[in-house]
């Protein structure tokens, strides 16, 4: 069974994000995409986006790792829900290293070009209750 478009985009992205190529990284997101950076903060749009993933990378000595396990994909119209396991590892500092498994939940519209690009990417999924 071939995977999903979307599984390979978040492949895809999370290579970019480990890398910190964060240029490539925005050819996910739409124009108008939000990010949750932490519970109560977001960044919308590109801009904003980039700006918080430098900072976050920052923030884990530029040893952020994040990848995927589990995904299932729910599409309706031009528009998907993604529900993932997405694991992050880093190091905070030299002695404290860190990891966590996040029930995500992303969406993503597909535009006129066949495109996906993400417009909602919460790593926090419903942990933000």
């Amino acid at each position: 069974m071939t995977k999903h478009e979307l599984k390979q985009l978040l492949a895809a992205a999370d290579d970019a994000i480990n890398r910190e190529d964060f240029d490539a990284l925005m050819e996910f997101y739409a124009e108008d995409a939000t990010l949750v950076i932490s519970p109560g903060r977001t960044a919308t749009g590109k801009e904003q986006i980039r700006s918080a993933m430098g900072r976050i990378a920052e923030h884990f000595n530029h040893g952020l790792h994040v990848s995927q396990g589990a995904i299932i994909v729910i599409e309706g119209g031009d528009t998907a829900l993604v529900l993932a396991n997405t694991i992050v590892r880093a190091t905070q500092n030299a002695d404290s290293p860190f990891a966590t498994d996040r029930k995500a939940t992303y969406v993503f519209r597909r535009y006129p070009d066949g495109k996906w690009r993400c417009v909602i990417d919460n790593s926090y999924g419903t942990g933000l209750l």
